[in-house]
């Protein structure tokens, strides 16, 4: 390790910090797997017998980033919403990895644990690439894959996304640490709202409020900026990955229904590769949202939420509700 790069934190070390927000109608637990201990947010669905659903946030979020979509869909879907190692409420992997492939094996252990699957896959950002390998190297856990601005590799990475890549440079998260000490909580979490929402006016003062609660918590962890950069470098590093492990094939391998959803204000993921994603998918719909950022699950929920009831109706998996009323305004929806 270079003397530059912020030594790794093990799980046996970590401080008592405020716990995370638990909305009403969700549940929180710790399940123990081997090698990694992963937070769970559920929320059970409002009647017996509804089908799973796993939803797996990305780089710098949380399962608290599901909050708002899994309450629309308990009427759908059994949901569930992991912290991936090193995020949320989740201590550090055991043995420090956090590539895209250690977070993908984190979650098929979980699966495989709790015996759930075959799931309907939710993932954003990084969760979009993780879970894009989970559909592909083990089908058999995966009902339907929807993706919300997934981070697939990009030959002319966006300017804005340029200062998030930089983190997986070593060096570069400690340097940031120490420019950046004086910055309250308040100014981070503006700062990230700017970058991830199309319209950061969409956030309540509420959500606003949670956000600095969950940054100051967050600031607490000594592993925090660690999880951050190493976890960037998992991505820099899956996009330099040719050959049968490269996520665009892997896209390709992927048999699950799948709903693609991109933002055309997204500074993080570039909008022009909907239509990539679109082709390289085999069984793909695609939702475009052109004033959502990197975050439509978090800014029009009521949107992704009727489009991801159209891909379980016709994929033969709907749960008996109505997934016919009109979609909300904000986007439109194409099928392949």
């Amino acid at each position: 390790m270079s003397s530059t790069e912020l030594p790794p934190v093990t799980a046996d070390v970590l401080p008592k910090v405020t716990p995370v927000r638990v909305a009403d109608g969700e549940r929180l637990r710790s399940v123990r797997l081997p090698g990694i201990s992963l937070t769970v947010r559920s929320r059970p669905g409002r009647h017996e017998g509804l089908p799973p659903a796993l939803y797996v946030h990305g780089l710098g979020g949380s399962s608290q980033n599901w909050s708002a979509l899994m309450e629309l869909l308990d009427d759908t879907v059994d949901g569930e919403a992991l912290d991936l190692p090193g995020f949320g409420d989740s201590p550090p992997p055991d043995d420090g990895d956090y590539s895209v492939t250690g977070h993908a094996r984190a979650v098929i252990r979980h699966l495989d644990a709790a015996g759930r699957g075959p799931v309907h896959l939710v993932g954003n950002s990084l969760g979009g690439a993780v879970t894009t390998r989970v559909a592909a190297v083990r089908p058999d856990l995966v009902r339907t894959l929807t993706l919300v601005s997934p981070a697939l590799p990009e030959l002319r990475v966006q300017r804005t996304a340029v200062p998030t890549a930089l983190l997986a440079l070593p060096g570069v998260a400690r340097m940031f640490t120490r420019f950046t000490a004086d910055w309250s909580a308040e100014q981070r979490v503006r700062g990230v709202m700017s970058l991830c929402y199309g319209d950061p006016g969409r956030v309540t003062p509420e959500g606003f409020s949670n956000a600095v609660e969950e940054m100051e918590r967050r600031l607490q962890l000594p592993y925090f900026w660690d999880a951050m950069a190493r976890s960037a470098r998992g991505i820099v590093d899956a996009y330099t990955l040719g050959g049968q492990h490269g996520l665009w094939r892997q896209a390709e391998r992927v048999l699950a229904p799948t709903l693609l959803v991109y933002g055309g204000r997204d500074q993080l993921v570039g909008f022009r590769m909907a239509q990539r994603a679109a082709r390289s998918f085999r069984d793909s719909r695609l939702l475009t949202l052109p004033d959502a950022g990197h975050v439509a699950m978090m800014e029009y929920p009521e949107t992704v939420s009727t489009a991801f009831r159209e891909l379980l109706r016709d994929a033969g998996a709907e749960s008996g509700t109505d997934a016919t009323a009109d979609p909300p305004p904000g986007g439109r929806a194409r099928q392949r």
